[in-house]
């Protein structure tokens, strides 16, 4: 087996939690998700669980069980319920309040899956849905009600994929595939090689992505063998990144070996109330992902989900976030920002306004000192209406 880093602190948790783990295996992803904290007497072994967090794991029933890597766990504080990271995995009781405008299929997607697993929202896309399964269950997750749950409604097998392949096949339009899930890199190497085959021998699917958590929550996972596999069928790699204390020795080795063999890499982050809402650590999650050659693509508003309300932060918190980063940090560093609109409407990427009106042939721009500036652009109209506003 190729060596593996082990940090400081990943070395330490293990020592305490898990002594009879060789290196090996704790280096061995399969472990790992053998391993996983799944109840609540695994919680109740690594954390001091809150009245609250224990009520709402005791009354759990149905998909997005509790799941949680032994390395994952280390990063979650084991006395503070109120830590960022472990609120986004240990359930607490607003989990079971809807709130209004609350789904428990935001975006739609199951009205647009012409065969089950696959959405087809886009003209030129498709969003292949490969699994149910997921390594770790974030409290937030969009696909709540399908991910974790063994024989329930949602179910995943190789005749579902097969139809789905099909359907890309029969669809010449489809030139851009995603596969997601549940999280696709938790499918074995020669399985994911043989979908990953299948898809790349339509001639019109030009672009396959797949998206994943996998490198921040089981980065053991990430073998050469796996980086090997997604370089040779040119996947780009979509990062679900959260925080910055995900950027850990164990992410980076995983992210370097994705990177080496060619493997671009996009980061996605959601956000989070009391996780990562601030200007302060979105700038330095933005800087350790560019640093790990992950450019920041997309920061989503947390989509809507049933019991999500307590993660959801205002849309103004997330435009005041990007006008701290944009112009006070690289422009590589600033993602797109959107909202996935509810109902199937797709993404709404969100900017700051910028534009402050026009005075004649002047447009009045901005910029990121709230500096206003004249761009000259006579056959122009944007602004007028800006200025209209302002006179009234």
């Amino acid at each position: 087996m190729a060596r593996f880093p082990l940090s400081p602190a990943a070395r330490a948790f293990k020592r305490r939690f898990f002594p009879d783990a060789t290196l090996a295996e704790w280096n061995d992803w399969r472990w790992q998700l053998r391993a996983r904290i799944r109840d609540l007497a695994g919680l109740e072994r690594v954390f001091a669980l809150s009245g609250d967090e224990r009520a709402a794991v005791a009354r759990h029933r149905g998909p997005l069980p509790v799941g949680i890597t032994p390395y994952y766990a280390h990063l979650l504080s084991r006395d503070d319920p109120s830590q960022g990271l472990r609120r986004t995995h240990i359930p607490v009781g607003a989990e079971y309040v809807r709130a209004p405008g609350e789904y428990d299929d935001p975006l739609g997607e199951d009205a647009h899956m012409p065969v089950p697993g696959l959405v087809h929202r886009y003209p030129d896309r498709a969003l292949f849905l490969t699994t149910g399964f997921c390594s770790t269950y974030c409290r937030y997750c969009t696909r709540s009600r399908l991910v974790g749950e063994v024989g329930g409604e949602h179910t995943f097998s190789l005749p579902q994929w097969e139809r789905a392949v099909a359907y890309i096949a029969a669809t010449p339009q489809v030139r851009d595939v995603l596969l997601s899930g549940g999280d696709p890199l938790t499918i074995h190497d020669d399985k994911l090689g043989w979908l990953l085959g299948r898809l790349r021998a339509i001639p019109h699917v030009e672009f396959i992505r797949l998206g994943s958590k996998v490198p921040m929550v089981l980065p053991q996972r990430v073998t050469k063998d796996l980086a090997r596999l997604l370089g040779r069928h040119r996947i780009w790699l979509s990062l679900h990144a959260t925080h910055p204390d995900e950027l850990t020795p164990e992410a980076s080795e995983a992210l370097d070996r994705l990177a080496d063999r060619g493997v671009p890499l996009a980061s996605q982050t959601v956000l989070l109330k009391g996780v990562n809402d601030d200007v302060a650590t979105m700038t330095r999650l933005m800087h350790g992902l560019l640093r790990n050659r992950v450019k920041p693509y997309y920061l989503f508003q947390s989509d809507p989900i049933a019991g999500s309300a307590h993660f959801r932060t205002s849309v103004d918190k997330g435009i005041e976030i990007i006008r701290g980063l944009r112009g006070h940090t690289s422009g590589y560093a600033v993602p797109h920002y959107a909202i996935d609109a509810p109902g199937g409407g797709g993404k709404v990427t969100l900017v700051p306004d910028y534009i402050q009106g026009r005075d004649g042939a002047d447009l009045l721009v901005e910029n990121f000192e709230g500096k206003v500036y004249r761009y000259h652009d006579p056959e122009g109209t944007l602004g007028s209406a800006a200025l209209l506003l302002a006179a009234e």
